[in-house]
């Protein structure tokens, strides 16, 4: 994308540059509030499509927002009255701009999305769950290939098929794949290295390639029905192997026959599995959005080769009150900005820019991408399904969230707080004998746990005692809000908490308070909570900074949440340790040699065995080496050579 700066007329062209238009009158000393402030750069713009920012007195982004024409867009905030509430609201607040000019409409949109997922301004819907999906896949590199789980970037030698709704969908489809067609799952040095059937050749799930149980082309074959299953035409592959049965019988072949029963048995497992399976929409995203009580849901289902490869709810932030048409352009502008697009998308609402988003999706896909809000048919059904589902889940949600704020607003009268709960941040420290600390932090409001905001934090300090929780508690917090302080010292924000829990006794509280206190914030609440005298669920005493440690009854909802929210940050403390000690385990000393990535790293310790064998290697040996150039040879060589 090219962007350009319509205040600099020096600039390099397609130099990205952003600016905020200078406001004299405000320069000057004159104080203009709202529509008269936004008044105030319309002499500066032109009819360039391109982005504009709205800011509020303290320079924190409000609102993002794209414009085909920014001089007639910025034009309609500029009207003192006229606007919806929620516009209203937004423009009363804006102190300043900042504008940013582009080529396209096209690439104004694409820009808004990344901006808005960025910065996060408080009058844009947000979607705050964008995790990839998982899929399926074949690889082609390996003479046998294998089957299994993808998720991420798609490699374009391999074939990819998804995506799916959820891991556990993957798996359920991979188990019933590998009964039906036998098709291994194990990496390629597990493959090369067997001498033996492994346990999948025993239960009937791999054909044992490894040790030649089956040729080549017969494995090819398999991995054939594979494809042509998962491309929908599942019912020529069931014809396939419903005649190669019958024919073993005839030859009275009966272990064949039965073992050709149980592949399709499975394919039709796999099938029922894939349920409201539309007859005439063979490719699309099914997406429905219902807005109740100023919150939302949009599910998305999947429908891949005619089958329903699961759905998900989202409950994107609805920028204080968009509409649906609004709400659901920004949610596929932000859903698709990391994915490719189907070749269709149907949607509950029409959306205003629709020929818009289909260029920019068509563009990001590399091909035709149609967006359509079907009346009738089996379409429409699809949609009223989705539709469903959405209201179903935001009732349940909504319920939810009333029954977490009362706990909250009871948590906050039990500590004698003056303000509601909106951001509680729980932290927790784990390691091994102070070896791979990692500190973790989880955030909880009244919508329940918000994973998108979790953060951990590998344990840095080198004269830090091990196993000194203390220190640790200092380090963690410490990092967390200067990093707060820094970006702009608002309380008022959504990223600032207004409750701070710590796994720990009086002397985690203290520690915490101390370190609050440098930064000015030793207002903000701490409570730590620790197991007790007896280290028994339901005995756990909380400690507040300069108080008394005190119980809870051990019926207490407000003791039961307290305890979700400890268990919870365990949780992910406990995970993040095992993934930074898994890391650690792998680590070797060629992860330190200039120029040796991952691959690299792989054919060497597939060569040598080991990476002290590498170590030992002589220049020649290195140099036979797939992937390793001469040059590359002498540095691993001198590499090792000037350490021993």
């Amino acid at each position: 994308m090219t962007v350009r700066s319509h205040t600099q007329a020096n600039s390099a062209p397609g130099a990205p540059r952003e600016c905020s238009v200078p406001n004299e009158e405000a320069e000057s000393g004159g104080r203009l509030s709202g529509h008269e402030i936004i008044r105030s750069y319309l002499g500066s713009l032109d009819g360039s499509p391109g982005v504009y920012r709205m800011l509020d007195a303290a320079g924190a982004v409000l609102y993002v927002g794209k414009a085909r024409n920014l001089k007639k867009r910025v034009a309609t905030y500029a009207k003192p009255a006229g606007h919806s509430v929620r516009i209203a609201r937004m423009v009363a607040a804006t102190s300043s701009m900042m504008f940013l000019t582009t080529r396209t409409e096209t690439e104004a949109l694409l820009l808004e999305q990344n901006l808005i997922k960025q910065l996060k301004p408080r009058f844009n819907v947000l979607l705050r769950d964008d995790k990839s999906f998982p899929g399926i896949v074949i690889t082609t590199s390996h003479p046998y290939p294998r089957i299994g789980k993808h998720r991420g970037r798609r490699s374009d030698k391999d074939d990819h098929f998804g995506p799916f709704a959820s891991a556990g969908a993957v798996n359920r489809t991979l188990n019933q794949l590998q009964k039906a067609f036998l098709i291994r799952n194990c990496s390629d040095s597990m493959f090369s290295s067997r001498t033996r059937p492994c346990l999948q050749y025993q239960i009937s799930r791999c054909s044992a390639p490894c040790v030649g149980r089956v040729t080549e082309t017969e494995y090819g074959q398999q991995v054939s029905d594979a494809r042509r299953f998962l491309e929908g035409k599942s019912h020529s592959v069931q014809k396939s192997l419903a005649g190669k049965m019958a024919a073993a019988s005839e030859m009275l072949e009966f272990e064949l026959a039965a073992a050709l029963r149980d592949r399709i048995q499975a394919l039709s497992q796999l099938q029922l599995s894939q349920s409201v399976n539309p007859h005439t929409v063979r490719e699309a995203d099914v997406i429905s959005l219902h807005r109740e009580g100023g919150q939302a849901c949009v599910q998305v289902f999947f429908i891949r080769i005619n089958q329903n490869w699961g759905n998900r709810a989202y409950f994107p932030r609805m920028g204080s009150g968009a509409e649906e048409p609004e709400a659901l352009e920004a949610f596929i502008g932000q859903f698709y900005s990391n994915k490719p697009a189907p070749r269709l998308l149907l949607l509950s609402h029409g959306i205003e820019n629709a020929d818009l988003v289909e260029n920019a999706l068509s563009e990001q896909s590399g091909r035709r991408v149609r967006l359509a809000v079907p009346r009738r048919g089996e379409k429409f059904d699809l949609v009223a399904n989705a539709s469903r589902n959405a209201r179903e889940a935001l009732t349940s949600r909504l319920t939810e969230n009333a029954a977490q704020a009362s706990l909250l607003a009871e948590l906050a009268n039990k500590l004698e707080l003056d303000e509601a709960l909106s951001r509680i941040e729980v932290y927790d420290n784990s390691h091994l004998q102070g070896s791979h600390a990692v500190g973790a932090m989880i955030v909880a409001s009244a919508d329940g746990f918000r994973k998108s905001d979790y953060r951990k934090f590998n344990i840095r300090s080198e004269s830090l005692a091990p196993g000194d929780d203390f220190a640790m508690v200092r380090e963690v917090l410490g990092r967390r809000f200067r990093r707060l302080v820094d970006e702009g010292p608002n309380r008022e924000a959504d990223n600032w908490p207004n409750l701070i829990i710590i796994d720990g006794g009086a002397g985690h509280v203290s520690a915490a308070h101390g370190i609050l206190a440098e930064f000015g914030l030793d207002d903000l609440p701490v409570l730590g909570v620790s197991k007790g005298p007896d280290r028994n669920a339901g005995n756990e005493e909380l400690h507040r900074f300069g108080c008394p440690p005190f119980v809870l009854q051990r019926n207490d909802k407000v003791l039961y949440l307290i305890q979700r929210l400890r268990d919870e940050a365990h949780r992910f403390a406990i995970g993040s340790h095992r993934q930074r000690r898994t890391r650690a385990i792998g680590a070797t000393s060629l992860d330190e040699v200039p120029g040796v990535g991952a691959a690299r790293k792989r054919a060497l310790l597939s060569h040598f065995g080991s990476a002290k064998a590498v170590s030992r290697a002589g220049l020649q040996d290195l140099k036979v080496v797939d992937g390793i150039s001469d040059a590359l040879a002498a540095t691993i060589h001198d590499f090792f050579h000037d350490k021993g």
